[in-house]
């Protein structure tokens, strides 16, 4: 599975101001709609969602990051946003610290394998610590998709 298919290139925020998790997540969740892949009547609920799932335990993975997601029927395929946030936001993270690099996906209930494809293609690259330092420092859409592209060859 390949980043530059399921991350939004129109949706990424790569200075994202957020008080606290939930403020963090209808940001991403806005910024989807906003980029045309999800409607203005289905925002709500696919933030109620993910915020559920929060409630089972943070996706605050530690090292700094943070991959909220959740499935919804109001998608027909994966679609995820990235945001970075240079100030930190305290998402309850299992390490405590703070996140900078937020990566939100959603996925249609009946597509449960690719949920989990896309779980495991961020998890493995967000272990990379070179990586996350880049993703870091992005400051445009267009650096954070080259990083990604850049990502989805490494991968071949």
């Amino acid at each position: 599975m390949k980043f530059s298919e399921i991350v939004v290139e129109d949706s990424i925020i790569t200075d994202l101001q957020a008080a606290a998790k939930e403020d963090a997540i209808r940001r991403m969740v806005s910024s989807l709609r906003s980029a045309g892949q999800i409607s203005a009547d289905d925002e709500d609920g696919i933030v109620a969602a993910i915020l559920k799932r929060e409630e089972l335990g943070s996706t605050g993975i530690g090292n700094g990051i943070a991959v909220p997601h959740t499935k919804h029927p109001s998608v027909d395929k994966l679609v995820a946003t990235i945001a970075i946030a240079p100030e930190g936001i305290d998402f309850a993270s299992l390490d405590g610290e703070s996140v900078y690099i937020l990566f939100l996906l959603i996925s249609p209930p009946d597509r449960p394998g690719d949920h989990l494809r896309a779980l495991e293609t961020i998890s493995r690259h967000l272990r990379n610590e070179n990586f996350c330092n880049f993703l870091k420092q992005s400051k445009s859409a267009d650096q954070v998709m080259d990083l990604l592209k850049e990502a989805d060859q490494d991968e071949l």
